[in-house]
């Protein structure tokens, strides 16, 4: 872990470079290890070791970026020059608001010594003994165990220092047979959170289930969607329409419906880098405490996030949640999204979802979700990793994928059970988690089969 002290030596060396220039560093120390397996055979174990500096230089109204993960006093050197160079390149952006003052935090205490010291026998240990589950019943497991840990600083010519670490672990795993699969996934800051033998249990149970599938019609269905299909909702919906970004551009589906009922009652979204139930982070890539943002409340459209650009033309201010400089350039062009998205759970169990169901599609979960239209969130996307026909509050047979184009904001207005236990997942772009329940929707279209 890259401690307090250290962060803060190094972060004052850079800026003590960069002269009367106004500048800001942001320090990402990593230590990650990751321990892959297919065909019921751990075939790769990895680690990774990593401490990258980002500096934003400014020269009046001119931004300059730069980065580099040598840490010598020649590469400091030639990182401000970089900057340097890259900020006379830029054009002016009188949007820009500047670098923040000193700021305080909430504490956050999300650093666990066995999560972030998690040995590879440990996740090889609990690989094997899903393979051997999914061996016994001729299938093939695949999938990824991963623990460690992550340190952030946030620094300025201002005085802001911001330091926080937290700890990282996920189980996925994807079960097959020759025509089934089944996927399941957890994540958390304490890898003794996870159950990876449950979780195995899970994605084999899946694969049984789906085994000889059969083909149904396109059509509207009512379904049951797994926590990892009530992902993908959010994930859609947060990518394009829950930040400050999208809504000034006026291509996001909270425009025009601020205050209206657009979900069912039943729904609340909302964003919070304190809970410790999520992937808690106390400030944001410019050092801005988080704050809470409740984006929907009892179906009604709340308040969309905010970086300290977009707050700054929207005439509010930020709530924390500029993006770390290390996302692909799409999602920085796409602007603040929420980082910590939380759905409310309701008071039923998922078993008793399926119980109380006449007649219903269960889906596992989406894949290949694209965006069609954004001010509807309307997505086209299949199923995958099973999908099950329930008839008489049973799991009556297995059924083939299917394609669907479906507006994600009207699947959340036809919700009509939400499940009381929740699942913690986390994006492959960093710390990004939602901590989401299963879901009942009374239809959702299916417009043809897969093949």
């Amino acid at each position: 872990m890259l401690e307090q002290d250290q962060a803060r030596r190094l972060s004052q060396a850079i800026l003590a470079r960069c002269g009367n220039d106004p500048a800001e560093v942001v320090i990402i120390h990593k230590d990650h290890a990751l321990t892959r397996f297919a065909n019921n055979t751990i075939h790769q174990n990895v680690n990774e070791v990593d401490t990258t500096v980002y500096l934003r230089l400014l020269q009046g109204q001119r931004r300059g970026l730069a980065a580099t993960n040598r840490l010598d006093a020649a590469a400091q050197e030639e990182l401000v020059d970089r900057a340097t160079s890259n900020a006379a390149a830029s054009p002016e952006d009188a949007g820009f608001p500047g670098f923040i003052e000193t700021a305080s935090y909430l504490p956050a205490d999300t650093y666990d010594q066995e999560t972030a010291h998690y040995s590879p026998h440990a996740r090889a240990d609990h690989v094997a003994i899903l393979c051997r589950m999914a061996g016994e019943k001729d299938l093939n497991a695949a999938g990824a165990f991963s623990s460690g840990a992550s340190t952030l600083c946030v620094s300025n010519s201002h005085g802001l220092f911001a330091w926080h670490a937290i700890s990282e672990a996920d189980f996925q795993t994807v079960v097959m047979s020759d025509d089934s699969s089944g996927r399941a996934q957890a994540s958390s800051w304490k890898v003794v959170d996870l159950n990876p033998e449950s979780i195995g249990r899970e994605a084999i149970r899946k694969a049984e289930l789906g085994r000889d599938p059969r083909q149904v019609d396109p059509g509207s269905y009512p379904v049951i969607l797994d926590p990892y299909a009530t992902e993908d909702l959010l994930d859609m919906l947060n990518l394009y329409g829950m930040g400050g970004q999208a809504v000034l551009d006026g291509r996001s589906w909270m425009n025009d419906r601020f205050g209206e009922q657009a979900m069912s009652p039943g729904v609340n979204i909302w964003d919070d880098g304190h809970d410790p139930s999520g992937m808690p982070m106390p400030f944001d890539m410019e050092g801005v405490p988080k704050q809470r943002v409740d984006i929907v409340t009892r179906g009604v459209v709340g308040s969309p996030v905010h970086d300290r650009t977009t707050a700054a033309k929207a005439g509010t201010h930020s709530t924390g949640h500029t993006l770390p400089p290390y996302f692909p350039s799409f999602m920085q062009a796409i602007g603040p999204v929420g980082l910590n998205l939380f759905m409310q759970p309701g008071d039923i169990g998922l078993d008793e979802i399926i119980s109380s169901s006449k007649k219903a599609l269960y889906v596992t979960r989406f894949w290949y979700t694209r965006l069609v239209h954004p001010r509807d969130c309307i997505v086209t996307g299949m199923t995958r990793d099973g999908v099950y026909m329930v008839e008489g509050g049973e799991i009556a047979y297995p059924v083939k994928n299917l394609r669907f184009t479906q507006s994600y904001l009207d699947a959340l207005s036809n919700v009509e059970v939400i499940a009381k236990n929740t699942r913690l997942l986390k994006s492959e772009y960093g710390s990004h988690a939602k901590r989401v329940p299963a879901l009942k929707l009374a239809g959702f279209n299916f417009t043809g089969v897969t093949v």
